[in-house]
């Protein structure tokens, strides 16, 4: 069984909340890089709050991105994933799908109801 300690979870956790300039995209599709996740912006939240590391539900830890009402739709499409990057050093730091895949509309205000959740499962 493998078991990785949480100051090890912790520090790659860590890693996401000390990105320099985070921004939230809402995307059409999943990134597989910083370029993607520009590429199929459809929306953006710049600066989002990122919560301490803490104990995820079932284990393992995690990190949460916090609501937010102040967001914008930049472009007409469905939105199918989250990105996370630090646009200070063009790193894609996470992608996860979003709930319900939603049709938006460019020049809508863009916000999140329930906070992401970005975490590690525990070790099995």
């Amino acid at each position: 069984m493998t078991i990785l300690s949480t100051d090890i979870l912790d520090a790659g956790l860590q890693a996401i909340r000390d990105a320099a300039s985070p921004v939230l995209h809402l995307c059409s599709q999943e990134p597989a890089s910083y370029a993607e996740a520009e590429s199929y912006s459809l929306g953006t939240k710049t600066a989002p709050t990122i919560g301490a590391q803490g104990n995820r539900s079932g284990g393992g830890r995690k990190i949460e991105i916090a609501t937010f009402t102040d967001g914008e739709i930049d472009a007409t499409g469905t939105a199918t994933h989250w990105a996370l990057v630090d646009a200070a050093t063009s790193r894609l730091l996470a992608t996860l799908p979003v709930p319900e895949p939603q049709v938006v509309t460019a020049g809508n205000p863009l916000s999140l109801t329930s906070a992401i959740e970005i975490g590690f499962a525990p070790a099995t």
